[in-house]
């Protein structure tokens, strides 16, 4: 039974969302205070690569040239499977079922790990204020709770608490970058840190893999291109805002902090301070009470990308019950919010059980679950672009006809394929870079192995639904495909027969 036929009992609620709505979603994802914070900082401390900020608009050239083919497929393809159901309908339905596999593990390993991160930032903030002392687990408990009272309600509103957090820290962000420019180290602003030669030399690769960390949720418009009014145009628009704008963005707030900082400092400064250089250089020069603001928004900022990122895993499980790849009860969605109930209350299980097992274990929630999770989405997630790089060519060699072209078809779907091969390959090889000294030597190749392994028992699981329950097989990936998308264009009723011309 395809979502059309039960909207409400077991089908995500259509039309709910616009362009705007997917990029506040897909940019919540990314956490651009978060970025600047936590991953602008640790690459300048782990890297001491001075031209570190021009690796943010490297990548976006990599991304676009990838979402220049993920546009054209999303016309085409609307499935909250997204990823899922491209590489099904590109690679084949067994490679699908592995990228699934893929995508539950990165997206699963990504949201769960900012729960240590929310944890951890938050209670130094709640005792630092107030002198509320509890252990971290404690503070990412609550925000669990929130994330996933919020998964269940209606994805506008949804987006519209995504929306707010958003415009307010991308408004810190600026205001850094405004207090950094305006207060240059040694009283110059220098262009050191955008230099090609600075960024082309020693911790090119950590800088790499911390940069496309930053990026990771870009690409989650099409997760809601069932729920969007126009899934031929929305998706493609979304993305391509999204990408343009972080990588931009990014860009100029990590190079306005080199400005901060003075580009030889920029090292030695992220390794002492981490965050607080940027909290600092606003209480010094915007007053205590914005860095107190731009400090709480930190905290949004984390909370929203946890809420984008549970929204996403709770559509990937929606999408495989609903192809019964998984457990059919995935498949069902609220009657009266249209959100994917039983998808969300699955993946808050997961995180639950993975935050207390920390706990318990005594794991630091920084250096531990969020760097280690960190690390493993962004390997998972760069094989998935891989993947539907590549699904992109294999679905349109077998389509003839439609408004693209040979650009959008061929060329750059394969450029885009060797350029994230390429990083994946650095982001794998220099894994190491994520983890800290302390770290057991044997993780920086058993973490990326999660993906691996997930992507094999994607494949065998593939294999049994083939032999075993070949009509589930049969269709995977195509629950929402092109011949049964609205036709966004208005109908016209036929003229009557003349059979029943005197029945008016």
């Amino acid at each position: 039974m395809s979502a059309d036929e039960y909207p409400f009992r077991g089908g995500l609620r259509r039309g709910r969302l616009g362009t705007a709505h997917l990029v506040f979603f897909t940019v919540a994802a990314s956490a651009p205070l978060t970025v600047l914070g936590g991953g602008v900082t640790t690459m300048y401390a782990v890297s001491g690569n001075v031209g570190a900020a021009l690796s943010y608009v490297l990548l976006a050239v990599v991304l676009g040239l990838f979402a220049v083919g993920y546009a054209a497929m999303s016309r085409h393809v609307a499935n909250a499977g997204a990823f899922y159901s491209y590489i099904a309908n590109g690679l084949g339905r067994g490679t699908g079922v592995a990228g699934s596999f893929v995508a539950l593990a990165a997206y699963n390993a990504i949201q769960i790990g900012l729960y240590g991160l929310f944890g951890a930032i938050f209670g130094d903030f709640m005792s630092s204020k107030f002198s509320i002392e509890a252990q971290w687990w404690l503070w990412a408990l609550g925000a669990w709770a929130l994330v996933g009272l919020l998964g269940l309600l209606q994805v506008d509103l949804n987006a519209t608490v995504l929306a707010i957090l958003l415009v307010l820290e991308c408004i810190a962000v600026a205001i850094f970058d405004l207090v950094a420019l305006g207060n240059p180290a040694g009283g110059t602003i220098t262009l050191d840190g955008l230099a090609p030669g600075n960024l082309f030399a020693a911790g090119l690769g950590a800088v790499l893999a911390l940069g496309i960390a930053s990026f990771t949720g870009f690409e989650s418009g099409a997760i809601y291109s069932e729920e969007v009014r126009d899934p031929r145009r929305t998706v493609a628009r979304a993305t391509y805002v999204t990408v343009a704008f972080t990588g931009l963005f990014y860009a100029f707030s990590a190079w306005a902090l080199t400005v901060s900082t003075g580009p030889q400092n920029a090292q030695a400064a992220s390794q002492e301070a981490g965050p607080g250089i940027i909290f600092g250089a606003l209480a010094e020069h915007a007053g205590p009470t914005v860095a107190d603001l731009a400090n709480l928004l930190f905290i949004t900022s984390v909370l929203a990308a946890l809420l984008s990122f549970h929204n996403g895993v709770s559509r990937y499980l929606f999408a495989l019950g609903r192809e019964r790849v998984l457990p059919v009860v995935l498949g069902r969605a609220g009657r009266r919010t249209g959100a994917p109930v039983a998808g969300s209350v699955t993946q808050s299980l997961l995180a639950v059980l993975v935050v207390l097992a920390f706990a318990w274990a005594g794991r630091d929630p920084i250096i531990d679950l969020f760097t280690w999770f960190s690390g493993v989405s962004a390997v998972g997630v760069v094989l998935l672009m891989t993947l539907t790089s590549a699904a992109v060519v294999g679905f349109f060699q077998r389509r003839s006809g439609g408004p693209e072209n040979a650009w959008q078809r061929l060329v750059a779907p394969l450029l885009a394929t060797v350029a994230l091969l390429v990083v994946l390959g650095v982001l794998v090889v220099n894994f190491d870079a994520l983890l800290t000294p302390q770290t057991p030597a044997a993780l920086r190749w058993l973490l990326p192995a999660i993906v691996a392994l997930a992507a094999v028992a994607g494949l065998v699981w593939g294999a049994v639904l083939r032999s075993r329950r070949p009509e589930v097989y049969a269709g995977i990936g195509r629950a929402a495909t092109e011949d049964r998308l609205p036709d966004p264009t208005p109908h016209t009723l036929p003229e009557r027969p003349d059979a029943y011309a005197g029945r008016r």
